[in-house]
């Protein structure tokens, strides 16, 4: 079976199933996360055939790119590879957010010190990372294009819009890859978003697609959260989060009932969603990546999916 897709409308392919770099580069975030382990979470995935790596400025600081840079050169094959990167320009970390410069001047000097990072002469797909409160949407979006036309990016991305954002981002048909929070749990892009990108011709990538290890069923209902990430985010409040371990743990009988990880089971639920092209799980050992992979041998049938539907 042919697991290579067509990223929407962009002209690249990809394999199914590639590799988020979040942790890669990444200490500020995760501590346990050393140069070493980041490339051989690198190696791992590019000598597992995943030809889509997605990374990002604000993992590390830059540093994710200049790892995966130097991991590019050394396996060689760049053409064969869909690198991805997203812009967070002067990111500032303040008590209101994170506060970037989304203007055109800092967006063009984003992707060039991302080119050098990476040691390449073209990114694949190249993201707006969060907006900001200064720079009209439509207007980076244009910025994007321009360096589209170019041929510095291959195709304009953007993350983390609400769907009137969205909607102001594409006002010119610019935009041809989002990324935004999709899984089991976190269902709210059916409603607006996906539609919205199967008339426009976007291809959505889910990111968060484990719900932060929920879905990994890694919780019980005793644990307790001092994380700001987890603390922030809804699906650990008190209420919601004892509401989710209980519906995670009728996921983890479907799980063992259809013989698979309950994390695969998530993974495999993704792809089948409409404008949902391909995944990007990360992982912090090269083992998990060969436990993504195994996704694609899981088969949801109808009544699987509709199973899932009763519990989520």
């Amino acid at each position: 079976m042919n697991q290579t897709v067509e990223i929407g409308r962009t002209g690249l392919a990809a394999f199914k199933i590639g590799f988020g770099a979040g942790v890669v580069g990444n200490s500020m975030m995760y501590p346990k996360m050393d140069d070493d382990l980041s490339r051989q979470l690198i190696q791992a995935a590019l000598q597992k055939g995943i030809n889509f790596i997605d990374t990002a400025f604000l993992y590390g600081l830059g540093h994710s790119e200049e790892i995966i840079g130097e991991a590019i050169r050394e396996y060689g094959g760049r053409e064969q590879l869909v690198i991805s990167t997203k812009a967070s320009p002067s990111p500032e970390f303040t008590p209101t957010g994170l506060q970037v410069d989304n203007s055109s001047a800092a967006l063009r000097k984003a992707v060039d010190d991302s080119l050098t990072r990476l040691q390449t002469d073209y990114i694949d797909i190249f993201f707006l990372h969060f907006p900001d409160t200064r720079t009209p949407l439509s207007e980076a979006a244009d910025t994007l294009a321009e360096l589209k036309k170019s041929g510095k990016i291959k195709a304009v991305g953007a993350s983390n819009l609400s769907y009137s954002q969205l909607q102001e981002f594409n006002a010119e048909g610019h935009l041809d890859v989002l990324q935004a929070e999709y899984s089991l749990l976190v269902r709210q892009p059916e409603e607006k978003v996906i539609p919205y990108c199967l008339k426009h011709g976007i291809s959505l990538i889910p990111f968060f697609p484990l719900a932060s290890g929920l879905l990994a069923v890694k919780y019980t209902k005793d644990d307790v959260f001092n994380d700001t990430s987890r603390m922030n985010n809804p699906l650990f409040h008190q209420e919601a989060f004892q509401a989710n371990v209980e519906r995670v743990e009728r996921f983890k009988a479907f799980a063992q009932n259809k013989g698979a990880d309950p994390a695969q089971i998530a993974l495999a639920w993704l792809l089948t969603r409409p404008a949902v092209d391909l995944i990007i799980p990360g992982a912090t050992r090269p083992e998990q990546i060969e436990s993504n992979l195994q996704t694609l041998n899981i088969q949801l049938t109808e009544d699987d999916l509709k199973q899932l539907e009763t519990i989520f």
